[in-house]
């Protein structure tokens, strides 16, 4: 059997599905594993090191896939490496099952297995492969450190003889493991940190980091799996109300607010910002589902009324070293789930993890998330 590592396209993705490390591992477990030339060059991982750990190294992406049994991606590839792939491949990344196009026709034209990772169960069991967590987590930490680049004052309190430096105050808005990460990070760093949240058992885990947690009791929304769910109208307005007083005297705000399957939640407005300090700073890592300030932009650092608000898109891709290498790690624990005791491919339906991730199959759209949008 044939893995395939095709390099990613998307003009911010520096991130790639396998490592000289995962190689390896595919190699004991009997695979022939092909990467695309340059595949990894933006993770800094040279060709060489993949063909010392036993790929082969292809031309283009059309010839990397071609006879694969398992193709590995960081997000969706391009229609054209899609027709490459023999029929009943195994595709497994993260595909954005949201997004328009005709992705999903093209992978049941070619009767394509498609496992979409960030669908991932969020169960013990599935922890080793949960990529959200994974990259959520550098995120966190990197968002801080965005943030600190910019701000026009150190984040730790410092007392000298020429005065006392009191410490930055950061806001972190949403308490998943991006926002744990950047509370973390914050804090490390010396700043004064609070967050907030609509779960209400989010606090106990904002306060062991040594934050503050700004809470209502009105705006409880915890949704399945962990997730925060939409808040209602009456909810949105009090929310509002919230973040308005507390974000007035804030030096820097991280937002994280996503609700899977729909736009990114609008928590700081235009009167918001021009409410904050000039030379503070607002991180949006929600800017890739329209972000949670209503005036961040995808890609682009602005400024408003003297305040920063950074609009990174793939921000855990900004330390592509570690992200990589972590991601890939998520791929080869679950392409190991598919095999069976003697190395085989055992694809398990009834399985939560495989039932949770599985977008196509023979030809067939399967996943709930799926039918549910083709219905509408």
């Amino acid at each position: 059997m044939k893995i395939a590592i095709p390099a990613e396209t998307a003009p911010d993705e520096t991130r790639v599905a396998a490592t000289p490390a995962t190689v390896r591992d595919y190699v004991k477990l009997g695979f022939e594993v092909a990467v695309q030339r340059e595949a990894g060059a933006r993770s800094f991982i040279a060709d060489a090191e993949y063909e010392e750990a036993g790929a082969v190294i292809a031309p283009d992406a059309e010839s990397t896939v071609e006879n694969a049994t398992i193709v590995l991606s960081v997000r969706r590839p391009e229609t054209a490496t899609l027709l490459a792939m023999k029929e009943k491949a195994l595709l497994i990344g993260m595909l954005d099952p949201w997004a328009d196009g005709d992705f999903i026709e093209v992978l049941n034209a070619r009767k394509i297995a498609a496992f979409a990772m960030e669908l991932m169960p969020r169960i013990t069991r599935a922890q080793a492969m949960d990529v959200l967590s994974s990259q959520a987590s550098l995120a966190g930490y990197k968002a801080v450190i965005e943030a600190a680049n910019l701000f026009s004052r150190i984040f730790p309190m410092m007392m000298t003889a020429a005065g006392t430096i009191p410490p930055a105050k950061v806001f972190v808005m949403g308490a998943g493991v991006a926002g744990l990460q950047a509370i973390a990070t914050a804090h490390r760093l010396g700043a004064a940190v609070s967050a907030t949240d609509v779960r209400p058992e989010a606090g106990e885990q904002v306060r062991s980091l040594g934050a503050k947690f700004i809470f209502l009791e009105e705006l409880a929304a915890a949704g399945e799996g962990g997730y925060a769910k939409e808040l209602t109208e009456e909810q949105k307005k009090l929310q509002a109300e919230l973040v308005a007083e507390h974000i007035k005297d804030m030096d820097v705000v991280i937002t994280t607010a996503n609700i899977p399957g729909r736009p990114a939640p609008k928590l700081i407005t235009r009167e918001m910002v021009e409410s904050m300090r000039p030379g503070s700073v607002i991180v949006d890592l929600a800017v890739e589902r329209g972000g949670n300030c209503e005036l961040s932009r995808p890609g682009e650092v602005v400024e408003h009324a003297g305040v920063i608000i950074i609009g990174h898109t793939n921000m855990a891709g900004r330390v592509p070293g570690n992200a990589s290498a972590m991601y890939a790690n998520n791929l080869r624990n679950f392409v190991k789930l598919l095999l069976n005791e003697e190395g085989a491919l055992n694809i398990d339906r009834e399985d939560e993890i495989i039932a949770g991730t599985l977008l196509t199959w023979e030809g067939e759209t399967v996943h709930p998330v799926l039918k549910a949008k083709e219905s509408e």
